[in-house]
């Protein structure tokens, strides 16, 4: 197949990280990949200034170095026809995107729309959002929620859900009791929606209930105030790293008021971490209370607190056994079998859109 990825300008973002290796992993199996891109918003003068400095680091993004055909418009703007070469599918990721190839000529491919989260919380487009998922696209979603919202909002029950995974080649650790000196660990975003204010308001409870309670974070964007509360931050670690604070916790916290899937607590899992999270994207379908984690309800700081205390309190052989039943929650887990079922489902949308008796073009 002749594949097209639209996309908004490219980060370190968990959405962009997987709609990266659903791209690398369909040329790989011999299909023509292309992913055109909008380009990053202009950095602010300082910030320009430090970069050109070396002292602001130059932005990063999953696609950095993997030889795929990656386009980025010369200046941000819708992307059309003439940016798009034909295809036998095209596929948005974003909800200006799905209204970008809504416009694209039928020469440009079946049109799927990638649904990584419920993007209704960006105020700015809420309304244009919702009337994207009304458009005839074929969905594919990440998460049973997403598919549910689908069917029971917009009259679309035919969506299809391919779980994200977790590369176990890079999210690894081995068996290991408690931390010497309890931890926790939890992801920093500017984005409201990621509930960061939460998660520091329950890591505050707990500094208060634990003397000597370490903290660990992470993130792709420097906090402008308020850094004392992170912890031990590490802006932008490189990829490699990640799994070693993963593994330097006792428990994970996510705090998320809307996630889509939530990539972080898969890979705190894999590394053997607990996860305390809102009910919210994967860890709703995936955590159970009291045996891989606990979740609580959207906003709960007290909720979060209460449930990470609980865990770093328990009995070495205990908190043990949790963190084996997290482990053992995503073992199974494979990139190799989401890449087939994102194919089949871009697959299936080409041989619906030509007939089904159609035969589909591989590469």
């Amino acid at each position: 197949m002749k594949i097209t990825f639209l996309l908004p300008p490219v980060n370190m973002s968990g959405g962009i990280r997987v709609i990266t290796i659903h791209a690398k992993r369909l040329a790989e199996r011999g299909h023509e990949v292309t992913l055109v891109s909008t380009p990053k918003p202009k950095t602010r003068k300082l910030h320009h200034i430090k970069a050109a400095l070396g002292l602001w680091p130059t932005p990063k993004s999953h696609l950095d170095g993997l030889g795929l055909d990656h386009r980025v418009l010369e200046t941000a703007r819708p992307i059309v026809d003439a940016d798009v070469p034909d295809a036998d599918v095209v596929v948005a990721t974003w909800w200006e995107t799905a209204e970008w190839a809504a416009k694209l000529s039928p020469r440009k491919g079946r049109k799927v729309y990638f649904v990584q989260g419920y993007e209704i919380f960006h105020k700015a487009g809420a309304d244009r959002c919702r009337a994207t998922y009304r458009m005839p696209f074929k969905k594919i979603v990440v998460a049973r929620w997403l598919a549910r919202v689908m069917a029971e909002e917009y009259g679309d029950p035919d969506s299809t859900i391919v779980h994200n995974s977790v590369d176990h080649a890079q999210f690894h650790a081995p068996v290991r009791g408690k931390q010497l000196r309890p931890t926790v660990g939890f992801l920093y975003s500017d984005a409201e929606v990621k509930g960061v204010d939460v998660a520091i308001r329950a890591i505050d409870m707990l500094r208060e209930r634990i003397p000597g309670l370490r903290v660990v974070s992470f993130g792709s964007s420097q906090p402008e105030s308020g850094a004392d509360k992170l912890g031990e931050f590490h802006f932008d670690p490189p990829q490699h790293t990640l799994k070693d604070l993963y593994a330097a916790c006792d428990v994970w916290i996510a705090a998320s008021r809307s996630e889509g899937f939530n990539l972080t607590a898969m890979e705190a899992m894999a590394c053997r971490t607990p996860v305390v999270s809102t009910k919210t994207g994967w860890p709703e379908e995936a955590i159970t209370d009291g045996i891989n984690g606990a979740l609580v309800e959207i906003d709960d700081a007290q909720g979060l607190a209460d449930h990470a205390q609980a865990i770093l309190s328990l009995p070495d052989e205990r908190w043990r056994a949790m963190s084996q039943a997290a482990f053992d929650t995503v073992r199974d887990s494979s990139w190799e079998r989401c890449a087939d079922q994102f194919e089949s489902a871009l697959e299936d949308a080409v041989r619906q859109h030509h007939g089904s008796s159609a035969a589909v073009p591989r590469g």
